[in-house]
């Protein structure tokens, strides 16, 4: 299938639907569809031809979703860029992906400007914002306004829809290649789960729309036929005023953010109710966050999904009956639920030989979702994609009986002290349970006895500064007694990636310098 085929079917079926949302401007399934079709047509009048990759560096809004549906309508290759990363970063993946057109908004636009002469193959640079248009590049309205819609090129199946890099967090990034058949394969996976997107209700966009989880779970709420309210970024007061004003009934947030809200003051001044159904991932969630959540919204619909770039992007599901207080007590949350429709996953041990069942190993998925391959880097292809056609993750998990997968940490990013392994997620669970900690990430950092300590960085809840001693002892209550941090830090927040994960790297950066080797 092809990634224009959901607004075909809404404009046949319902063209007068508001489809966005996004301030004050509201434009129906018609006006949405009129302009992606004059979008294309401005690419091409421009010299895009089938397979040219077309990137764009902004915040969330309406543009961005012209932008995802209007690149593909004209043959061309989506390549979103990172807003967290620097301008290098950035033209690191627009030189390395070849792309010839940028899409820039006004938070941006001096960025782009930095990144000009650093990006050979860059021919245009379209300005996608409110405010002036900067010397030397085009005017998005301007554009359409001049240009003639085209008919969609409908390129499918093998064809490449995407090059998505990765987060960066070591070395230089890896672009990912999604063909248009894998991106479609996992998100009629996302929208066949029954209740995680109900058909014609109100979706919230308020997770980073140049990932791919948002971006996937945005397509699903296309192919139900959603609106779509469009917020530029995450922050917790405007997306609680946007979900009681638009009586948003879905959305995806990843844990960082689900944090910021259950522990913002002013949670319980906003009317939530209308919230149905959300959806959390990215990263792993601490317990905690999810109880405190429950129990502002005890009838919210909890879906949980686990997942990869690499597998465009979904994984595996953890449904609402298992975020339930029995479903809890027996450490369901814990999981992140089962393979989602098309999806195979494996347990491999460090022979590639699939362990035992319940045992912790490396996850290995196959499925028609998987990636194509990593752009221009065959070697990393090679390793990620063996001939055995099993893509290896990089997650370490264990798997029970009934098929649920229980996340132990990223393998690189195990701590192993006194010959002991210890998970990270493990300890960030107990730590999370301390009533004065609002987010915590634990790291390994190096110790001339053990080889490697258990360091805890913690960000207190408003008005708290709880000692060191107090929550070492509060997590010897929970966990043995060698995988609780044996120093802990304070900080006023944690370095997060666009995605919202905590860039460990960062953490690890400060303790590991000098260092021949990043592990004990």
């Amino acid at each position: 299938m092809y990634f224009t085929q959901p607004l075909h079917r809404n404009l046949q079926c319902s063209p007068e639907q508001v489809m966005t949302i996004c301030g004050e401007r509201r434009r129906t399934v018609r006006q949405f569809a009129a302009r992606v079709a004059r979008l294309a047509g401005a690419l091409r009048r421009l010299g895009c031809a089938d397979g040219d990759r077309v990137a764009m560096l902004g915040l969330n809004s309406d543009h961005y979703m012209e932008y995802q549906f209007g690149v593909p309508w004209a043959g061309c290759v989506l390549n979103p860029c990172n807003t967290r990363w620097s301008a290098a970063e950035n033209a690191y993946a627009l030189s390395d992906s070849g792309t010839t057109i940028l899409l820039v908004d006004d938070a941006f636009k001096d960025m782009a400007q930095a990144m000009r002469g650093e990006v050979s193959s860059l021919r245009h640079v379209i300005h996608v914002g409110d405010g002036e248009t900067p010397d030397g590049m085009l005017d998005y309205e301007a554009l359409l306004d001049a240009a003639e819609p085209v008919e969609d090129t409908r390129r499918a199946g093998e064809d490449l829809l995407g090059i998505f890099y990765t987060g960066g967090t070591t070395g230089f990034p890896k672009g990912v290649m999604l063909s248009h058949g894998a991106f479609w394969c996992s998100q009629m996976a996302i929208a066949a789960e029954d209740g995680m997107v109900e058909a014609g209700r109100t979706m919230l966009r308020a997770a980073p729309m140049f990932h791919l989880a948002d971006m996937a779970m945005g397509y699903a709420a296309v192919l139900k036929n959603n609106t779509h309210v469009i917020v530029p970024s995450f922050h917790p007061v405007a997306v609680m005023e946007t979900i009681e004003r638009h009586r948003v009934t879905g959305t995806l947030l990843v844990p960082t953010m689900i944090q910021m809200i259950v522990n913002h003051p002013e949670v319980r001044r906003h009317d939530l109710s209308s919230l149905r159904t959300l959806l959390y991932g990215a990263s792993p969630i601490q317990e905690q966050v999810l109880k405190d959540l429950l129990a502002l919204l005890p009838e919210l619909r909890l879906y949980q999904a686990y997942g990869q770039t690499e597998m465009a992007p979904a994984v595996s599901v953890l449904r609402p009956e298992q975020h339930t207080p029995e479903a809890a007590a027996r450490g369901m949350l814990r999981s992140c639920g089962r393979p989602m429709l098309s999806v195979e996953v494996r347990i491999l041990g460090g022979d590639g030989n699939e362990v035992e069942q319940g045992a912790i190993g490396e996850i290995a998925v196959r499925g028609p979702n998987v990636m194509s391959g990593y752009w221009n880097n065959p070697e990393q292809t090679r390793a990620a994609l063996p001939p055995d056609g099993w893509l290896r993750t990089g997650d370490s998990a264990r798997m029970d009986e009934n098929g649920y997968l229980f996340i132990m940490d990223r393998v690189k990013d195990m701590i192993v002290t006194g010959g002991e392994n210890v998970f990270s997620a493990e300890v960030e669970n107990a730590l999370s349970t301390h009533p004065e900690v609002a987010m915590c990430a634990v790291i390994g950092i190096p110790h001339a006895q053990w080889g490697e300590a258990v360091h805890a960085v913690v960000v207190p809840k408003q008005g708290c500064a709880p000692a060191a001693d107090s929550l070492i002892e509060h997590c010897r209550a929970r966990i043995a007694g060698y995988k609780c941090p044996k120093s802990v830090e304070l900080r006023e927040a944690l370095p997060l990636s666009g995605a919202g994960k905590v860039l460990k790297t960062v953490l690890r950066e400060a303790h590991w310098q000098g260092q021949t080797r990043r592990v004990g």
